[in-house]
């Protein structure tokens, strides 16, 4: 066969072998990150005494895991990708757009970058709990992530979630009391609703909420009649990694309620929102921050998105509570 996708062979040899040397007259993305002009920083609000960025670096990416829906190759090219070194770089080129704080995941990277860039980037690691876990273990879990270096902790959502569903709604309650006793910020993460709903009735001394927002009219979100509290957790009704809020109405309806800021994460969606809808509808409907997953390449234009939309968002049902 004498053509390759209509290339001859010798201009196909030609071609490939001039790949590399096209490559290295790029600048690498850590000397791009330094020659990029400073940007306008991004808003800040504050949880607590602590200055926090608008939007935070969502931890997914950065810890090893992406929302696929059923893609299976999705997971091996995104760890292609996101090697430690672009995670380093990622972090360096989020502080620099303003970013100040890296969400769930991450906080080792943050101090390496903070100790190797003499950044300062702040984390807010999360808190496991399990319905097995004895009251010393969680004391020294908590401790633990405290200590880290943390500015502020929050118990997972995962963890949130599946307590409520087993009914241990106490022992969430429980391990934001023991977090309270490290005098940091300490938040409650969740999917389901019933979480800040059953904190706020328990009289629990959340600091701040961390609860998904994003709307639900994208094609391959869970139609309204098959979605269940748990269904995340469970697996249930079909249930394949697409669908993070399932009652995004009154999810907005109630945090208007609670005093107390709110982190809305999953405001894409996992990709099926573009940021400029994703924001406007976050923080008009009441979010005072949002955690989002990025690649370093989205970086720019996702905080300049942000700082416009928070700049525009003149039109809120709830005040700003952060």
């Amino acid at each position: 066969m004498d053509s390759l996708n209509n290339l001859t062979r010798r201009q196909f040899i030609g071609a490939a072998a001039a790949v590399p040397a096209a490559s290295a007259a790029l600048a690498s993305d850590a000397e791009l990150v330094q020659q990029e002009p400073a940007p306008e920083p991004i808003p800040l609000g504050a949880i607590g005494k602590v200055k926090i960025s608008r939007m935070l670096l969502g931890g997914n990416l950065i810890g090893g895991w992406m929302h696929s829906r059923d893609l299976q190759y999705v997971g091996r090219l995104f760890r292609a990708y996101v090697t430690e070194q672009k995670i380093m770089e990622t972090i360096a080129l989020a502080e620099k757009h303003g970013i100040n704080t890296v969400f769930e995941t991450g906080g080792d990277f943050v101090l390496r970058h903070n100790k190797e860039n003499r950044g300062h980037m702040q984390f807010i690691p999360h808190i496991e709990v399990n319905a097995g876990q004895s009251e010393q273990a969680l004391k020294d879990h908590i401790k633990a992530q405290a200590e880290s270096g943390a500015c502020a902790l929050y118990v997972w959502g995962v963890s949130s979630d599946t307590l409520m569903m087993n009914g241990q709604a106490g022992k969430l309650a429980r391990a934001v009391e023991l977090a309270k006793a490290h005098g940091m910020p300490i938040g409650v993460g969740s999917h389901s609703l019933l979480v800040p709903k059953e904190m706020e009735k328990l009289g629990a001394p959340v600091d701040f909420y961390v609860k998904t927002l994003h709307k639900d009219d994208y094609p391959s979100a869970t139609p309204k009649e098959k979605r269940k509290e748990f269904m995340w957790v469970t697996g249930e009704n079909g249930y394949y990694d697409n669908i993070w809020c399932i009652n995004p109405e009154e999810t907005i309806q109630f945090m208007k309620s609670v005093a107390k800021p709110w982190i809305a994460f999953k405001i894409l969606a996992a990709g099926a929102y573009h940021p400029r809808d994703a924001f406007k509808y976050a923080f008009s409907s009441g979010a005072d921050f949002v955690a989002v997953g990025m690649f370093d390449f989205q970086i720019r234009e996702n905080c300049e998105i942000l700082s416009r939309t928070v700049r525009d968002t003149k039109v809120r049902d709830r005040e700003w509570r952060g």
